[in-house]
């Protein structure tokens, strides 16, 4: 494995007791974040393995949207007791931004609805370790808009989809972001993780 490593790490924890949100968005060369089944198992080997593995266990908790829930929970719950990574993504703390859901039936799930914003600030003020978000929609949007997203993570493979539709693509209206790069890992397949920490506004 190749990990050239610029800046803050991308394991290092604040200084101050403000949790972190994290998201981790896997893209193609062209943009394609909707159909990892078509091309990012190519590219998953050891290196890529730990580095999920890393992600996920250095969290406690995850946050969503109503679709990735969805897909999410009818997925993970299917595989549970088949491994370790299956079993946290089951037992770990979930938050669910949706104005619809009512009854969720995943394990440890817990609904944002209403004012989500001082909710998410009010949770990031709570003891804790990192939160993950997996994907790029509305609520990462929404999340960024407000200064409470602390860190995107591009998992950028080496393919171009060639099929994704407008709506799969990264590209989301919104505030103009600028970023900060804080980190850069290199897999020998060619995955190169991508770390940034979004700028502060003035």
């Amino acid at each position: 494995m190749t990990v050239y490593t610029f800046g803050t790490s991308r394991t290092e924890r604040r200084t101050d007791t403000m949790r972190k949100i994290v998201n981790a968005t896997y893209m193609t060369l062209d943009g394609d974040i909707a159909n990892m089944q078509d091309w990012h198992f190519d590219y998953f080997g050891e290196e890529a393995a730990k580095a999920a593995g890393a992600q996920l266990f250095g969290s406690d908790a995850l946050i969503m949207g109503r679709r990735t829930y969805d897909g999410f929970s009818e997925a993970w719950s299917a595989r549970a007791g088949a491994d370790a990574f299956a079993d946290r993504m089951n037992g770990i703390e979930k938050y669910v931004v949706s104005s619809t859901l009512q009854h969720p039936t995943w394990t440890n799930t817990s609904v944002i609805s209403g004012d989500v914003v001082a909710q998410v600030r009010k949770l990031k003020e709570q003891p804790g370790g990192d939160i993950l978000q997996y994907g790029f929609g509305p609520v990462t949007r929404l999340l960024l808009d407000n200064g409470l997203l602390d860190e995107l993570r591009i998992w950028l493979h080496p393919v171009l989809s060639g099929k994704a539709e407008p709506s799969e693509l990264l590209y989301r209206d919104g505030i103009r972001t600028g970023f900060t790069l804080t980190g850069t890992e290199v897999h020998s397949t060619g995955l190169i993780i991508l770390s940034y920490a979004p700028k502060e506004t003035a």
